[in-house]
């Protein structure tokens, strides 16, 4: 493994001015309804606004779902909808999100904001176990393309779930993989353990090929490999 000092660049720190000039020059932005999901977010439930992607993340979330001209998609962990929101708007027409979730209080003003988008009909919210929910799904490689953003220690189950039902090329994309760097702490607390135990699987999985960005609290990319191909 390289050590740091032998690395030739490293990702540029970003103060508050420039986050706000590369929102602004990569058009990423929260439009008003996205903007107002957010703050209605924070008035209803200010102990888990954090929870909510951040917009460069919700950016590059439609940016993907139309660079792959994703039609079947599954999101596991909704909240108040902001990510589902973002991936319904790249479907094309007849594409279809299944976002699962167990909260009905917080998926309550998703399904609002989604009615205001104008995306609702692409969205199926599925509520319960996102566990059953993805178990439920059909076995077969179908799915484009999917998102996981929900418990922590559910991470490895729900990565199993999904990859062997992902086609050749489709994406995984796992948020929180960084978990605010304490996945690298001696003595992690349990959530990070859980992010840091997901991280070794997944790097270790040769059905992928994977890469690992410092977007936002860390973004996990994983391209499901067509028969044959070598993840390296």
């Amino acid at each position: 493994m390289l050590r740091n000092d032998t690395l030739t660049a490293r990702n540029l720190a970003l103060t508050p001015e420039l986050h706000t000039y590369l929102l602004d020059q990569g058009r990423m932005t929260p439009d008003p309804v996205l903007a107002e999901l957010i703050e209605h977010t924070h008035k209803a439930i200010p102990d888990q606004a954090h929870m909510t992607v951040a917009p460069e993340e919700g950016a590059l979330l439609t940016f993907l779902v139309r660079l792959l001209g994703a039609r079947d998609i599954v999101e596991v962990g909704t909240f108040t909808g902001y990510s589902s929101l973002c991936l319904a708007r790249g479907l094309p027409p007849g594409g279809s999100l299944i976002t699962c979730d167990i909260s009905a209080e917080w998926t309550a003003l998703a399904r609002d904001f989604w009615a205001r988008a104008g995306v609702a009909d692409r969205i199926e919210l599925r509520l319960g176990s996102a566990l059953e929910t993805l178990r439920a799904l059909p076995a077969e490689p179908h799915l484009d393309l999917a998102f996981i953003d929900a418990d922590k220690p559910g991470y490895i189950g729900y990565w199993e779930e999904l990859v062997p039902r992902l086609r050749p090329g489709a994406l995984l994309l796992v948020d929180n993989t960084l978990f605010n760097g304490e996945v690298i702490d001696d003595d992690p607390a349990p959530k990070p353990a859980a992010v840091r135990a997901f991280n070794e699987h997944a790097r270790q999985d040769d059905r992928v090929q994977l890469v690992m960005l410092p977007l936002a609290d860390g973004l996990t990319m994983a391209r499901r490999l067509p028969p044959g191909e070598s993840p390296v």
